[in-house]
């Protein structure tokens, strides 16, 4: 089998590993020679949902959509309802897969149950087992690197934009005896169950005999996953003490008490000083929501967008967008930033660095609390729709520490600044261990 499919959207790690379980399992079947049937002939013609508009009115049957699935699960007291005259012909039964063919494209849900009479959405297609099919097993199936491989073949490799009855009737997977579809379909449950209490996997039903390997294969990939899950936990684990260290210097009293100082007179805004020439091309910055910090984004040619007059950024400025204050969107420009441009949206001032320096501003600003009261959460404003203007920005005040204090906290902040650095280095290390760990299952090297 080739490298791993990439799925219209982005699987969790629960799905990645039961989506592994179930294709190693049918890679096993197919080398052993066992019969490959379409889902034309184990499953009844792909039947399309019901149209209508979802009312919170009990107007008629439950209306599932796709987006009333939530974690694999449905809370039916949320469901909507609709108005259907005859719902026989939509109406939902156990053992029905429903599968999205748009949005989360290909994504499908096994019915466990219906409390009350249920019919499903024009957006999703239905699958109903033929007798002597496992409708769990089916549904394992669609979660499968093989599904997904030949949904990609018949888009000829172009991206997926839905799916369709006919595309779903022409997908073949093995097909064993009902017996042996119960016990994968029994086996691929239980693990699923297992990684949602976030255990470390104990005890499995045991496959047939020419799955033993892949039973060990599959408990060898979750423990590989879990350790991988450590380290990025320790990674968010060391993100907390890195901002509960700096906070605690920026709060510290040992050289003075700090002094609350208008922002006025430690920053100065700065004038747009870019003309937009319509022919010349712009690279322009934006800003992390949550005190993430700034990053590079699209360029442009000056005909594509409307402003005439742009600013651009130098090496330690401090900026934000008006409009995204109030979730944390404060940054200060780092020197990979500089020479960037960000538009009139964007307020940006120089630093008076002789009164506060600017990783005290980037702590101070970092905290959930300051972001609220700067933005004016207080006085009652909804937050969403205020904008935080240069002058209500340049009217607040900090709490500011003594020199002393501020070139502590640079100093330690410096380190940690090289510590994250190596972090984030090591992070698309993590995220693509995983994929290379079962592509590597796949083709039988693991």
């Amino acid at each position: 089998m080739s490298s791993l499919v990439e799925t219209p959207f982005k699987l969790t790690l629960e799905e990645t590993l039961c989506s592994a379980a179930v294709t190693l399992c049918l890679l096993k079947l197919a080398k052993i020679g066992t019969p490959v049937l379409s889902v034309a002939e184990i499953c009844f013609t792909p039947q399309y949902g019901f149209t209508a508009s979802a009312s919170s009115e009990q107007c008629g049957p439950r209306f599932v959509r796709i987006t009333d699935i939530k974690g694999g699960f449905i809370n039916w007291d949320t469901v909507p309802f609709c108005e259907c005259a005859d719902p026989s012909s939509y109406e939902l039964e156990a053992g029905d897969i429903i599968i999205a063919r748009s949005g989360s494209v290909g994504k499908s849900f096994l019915i466990s149950s219906v409390p009350e009479t249920a019919v499903f959405a024009s957006y999703m297609i239905r699958l109903r087992a033929k007798p002597n099919f496992t409708p769990l097993y089916i549904y394992w199936c669609l979660q499968s690197q093989q599904f997904w491989q030949q949904i990609m073949e018949t888009q000829r490799g172009s991206a997926m934009k839905n799916i369709n009855g006919k595309m779903l009737s022409s997908l073949k997977f093995p097909m064993p005896s009902q017996e042996i579809q119960d016990v994968i379909a029994d086996f691929l449950s239980s693990f699923r169950a297992q990684l949602r209490r976030r255990e470390p996997i104990q005890f499995l039903p045991y496959l047939p005999s020419f799955l033993s390997e892949e039973q060990q294969i599959v408990a060898r990939i979750e423990e590989l996953a879990a350790r991988i899950e450590e380290a990025r936990g320790l990674r968010r684990e060391i993100h907390e003490h890195y901002d509960a260290l700096c906070r605690s210097i920026l709060a510290d009293t040992s050289d003075g008490v700090p002094t609350l100082i208008l922002m006025r007179e430690l920053v100065k805004l700065r004038e747009l000083d870019i003309t937009v020439s319509p022919e010349e091309v712009y690279w322009f910055a934006g800003v992390y929501s949550f005190g993430k910090g700034l990053f590079r984004g699209q360029h442009k040619r000056g005909t594509e967008f409307s402003y005439n007059r742009l600013t651009r950024l130098k090496t330690g400025n401090f900026v934000y967008p008006k409009l995204m204050a109030w979730e944390g969107a404060f940054a200060i420009v780092p020197p990979e930033c500089d020479g960037l441009v960000v538009s009139p949206e964007f307020p940006v001032f120089e630093i008076d660095q002789q009164r506060v320096l600017p990783e005290t501003l980037e702590v101070y600003f970092h905290i959930p609390s300051v972001w609220l009261a700067v933005s004016g959460a207080s006085t009652g404003t909804n937050v969403r729709r205020r904008r935080l203007n240069p002058a209500d920005f340049l009217a607040s005040e900090i709490p500011l520490p003594p020199m002393k204090t501020q070139k502590r906290l640079r100093e330690v902040k410096a380190k940690l600044d090289q510590i994250n650095k190596l972090q984030a280095e090591t992070s698309a290390e993590l995220d693509a261990l995983l994929p290379s760990i079962l592509d590597k299952a796949f083709k039988g090297d693991l």
